[in-house]
Parts: C-alpha cells; sequence; structure tokens
C-alpha cells in the first residue's frame, strides 16, 4: 500500500500546494499527495503558481481545500506549515512541522527560497518513506 501524506498551511495557496507538487513531481504515483489549509484561499497564490512553473512543475489544476478530519485521518504522514493549533492531531499518525514564510504577498524573489527550501523537505521526506531498494 502507498503511503500518504497531507500537507496543510493556512490558506492552501501557497506552500502546501507547493509542497504537494514537489512531491507529485518527485514520487509520482508511489505516494498519495493530498492538500488543504485550515481557512482555504479562494485561488492558489499565483506567485507560487509562477515560482514552481520556473522548475518546471504545474501547479495550476489545484484549488485550495478546507481540511476536513477524513482527509487527515486517511493521512500516515501530515505536515504543517504554519497553521498552529487549527491544526488536526490524531494518534499513531506521524506529524512534522516545517516552519517556512509565507508567500503570501511576497514577490517572485522572495518565494523562490521558500520554493526550494520546500524541495529540500520533500525529497528527505520523500527518502524516509520510501524504502531502500
Amino acid at each position: 500500500m502507498k503511503p500518504s501524506v497531507l500537507f496543510v498551511c493556512v490558506h492552501n495557496a501557497g506552500r502546501s500546494q507547493m509542497a504537494a507538487g514537489w512531491l507529485r513531481h518527485l514520487a509520482g504515483d508511489t505516494v498519495e499527495v493530498r492538500s488543504a489549509g485550515s481557512e482555504p484561499a479562494d485561488r492558489i497564490n499565483p506567485v507560487a503558481v509562477a515560482a514552481m512553473a520556473e522548475v518546471g512543475i504545474d501547479i495550476t489544476a489545484g484549488q485550495p481545500r478546507k481540511l476536513d478530519h477524513a482527509a487527515a485521518q486517511a493521512s500516515d504522514v501530515i505536515v504543517t506549515m504554519g497553521c498552529g493549533d487549527t491544526c488536526p492531531f490524531f494518534p499513531g499518525t506521524r506529524y512534522e512541522d516545517w516552519p517556512l514564510d509565507d508567500p503570501a504577498g511576497q514577490d517572485l524573489d522572495a518565494v523562490r527560497p521558500i520554493r526550494d527550501a520546500i524541495r529540500t523537505r520533500v525529497e528527505r521526506l520523500l527518502a524516509e518513506l520510501r524504502p531502500p531498494a
């Protein structure tokens, strides 16, 4: 059974969407990828879309979603990015908190290092999820 990862941030418009984009890109269909927000925005941050497009990853199909308990409960790993106390907690689920700057209101030059930091963390997470060959 393939592992599932849920990325959670407040608006589900920047960090969590970029993380989901990276994991889909790097893992293909070997990992189930979800993302959600405690207070979802109307649309994905266009600067996050532009930053990901620069590295050949299209996240325009994503839509900010409201975090629900079913998605959280069905996930093996929940990665939170600044959602604080609004993130649900399920015993037995692995949690990671990634302290990353919020790309909201930032320009592309400010979002690139956030994008790259997310890639590094996603690569490390993916290495932990995949058993050695």
